[in-house]
């Protein structure tokens, strides 16, 4: 589970981390993330916000997807810069792919959406 501060909730944030200015993407097969850096400053920590759409599937797989997705990123909070807006969303080969998939797919796509 994510803390609290590590998580979008409002659509403005949604937004800025995905269409604002000096936003990054990397994307797969499985997943795509959006980056984009609000404020450098350390005291800020990363937040993270999930998009799993009707097009996963059903309110069953969407809800594991998403659980998986949250989980691996959980792992890697402290790889992720302070002050980062970050966005994972699921594309629908996500809902077949086993957690291992999902994990590596997740890290290589944050490696590259943070380096840019």
């Amino acid at each position: 589970m994510l803390p609290a501060r590590h998580r979008l909730r409002e659509r403005t944030d949604f937004t800025s981390a995905v269409r604002g200015p000096g936003a990054s993407r990397a994307g797969g097969r499985l997943i795509v993330v959006h980056a984009n850096r609000t404020d450098a400053r350390a005291d800020l920590p990363p937040r993270v916000g999930f998009v799993v759409s009707k097009a996963v599937g059903n309110a069953v797989v969407r809800n594991r997807t998403k659980r998986r997705l949250r989980a691996s990123v959980a792992t890697r909070l402290n790889g992720i810069p302070a002050g980062l807006y970050v966005v994972v969303r699921a594309n629908p080969a996500a809902a077949d792919a086993t957690w291992d998939e999902l994990d590596l797919a997740l890290g290589r796509q944050l490696e590259k959406a943070c380096r840019r």
